[in-house]
């Protein structure tokens, strides 16, 4: 994949197909210590051990419709192609936690991509979510939590077309704050 946050995507993906009702998503950029990280956390129905340890192989996956899954596999290969690292940790029946570090100025890290849009499209087209994303760079942060939105939009459906319009200028809006404006 060509941006990583298409990989975010991908992999939250299977957050939802396990079950997970609970999403956590955190992007981390550190210039000084050269690191890009990105770590999803779920409360979905884990993996046993056996495929914890194979998932990583792009000739293993849970799904029925095909006999490959290259999410995890590319992820990782991406990550430690650039100087990076790869977790996985899955106990069954208490989610999944993956974390993937590349190293920032590595000549081929993808570019984070257009990650506004991708957490736009996985929590309207999954309202019934609590999606909590949350974005640093050098410090600057800022956060979306889905719960926290329903409590202040009195239980609105996040996927009605005028708080869609609202979460998109809220996340476009913070990632461009947190790259100086560009």
């Amino acid at each position: 994949m060509k941006e990583i946050s298409l990989h975010i995507l991908d992999l939250m993906q299977n957050s939802i197909r396990a079950g997970a009702k609970n999403i956590q998503l955190r992007v981390e950029e550190d210039t000084r210590a050269d690191t890009f990280t990105v770590i999803i956390q779920d409360d979905g129905c884990g993996m046993s051990p056996e495929m914890t340890k194979a998932v990583s192989s792009p000739f293993v996956t849970t799904r029925t419709t095909r006999k490959v899954g290259l999410g995890i596999p590319l992820f990782k290969a991406g990550c430690e192609a650039c100087e990076g690292s790869f977790s996985l940790e899955s106990p069954e029946g208490k989610g999944t936690r993956v974390q993937g570090t590349y190293r920032q100025s590595h000549i081929d890290r993808p570019p984070l991509g257009n990650i506004a849009d991708t957490v736009l499209l996985l929590i309207t087209g999954n309202p019934q979510l609590r999606i909590h994303y949350s974005h640093r760079v050098d410090g600057q942060e800022y956060e979306l939590d889905t719960a926290e939105l329903l409590r202040i939009l009195d239980g609105a459906p996040l996927d009605a077309p005028e708080i869609t319009a609202f979460i998109k200028d809220f996340l476009s809006n913070n990632e461009s704050e947190l790259y100086g404006g560009k």
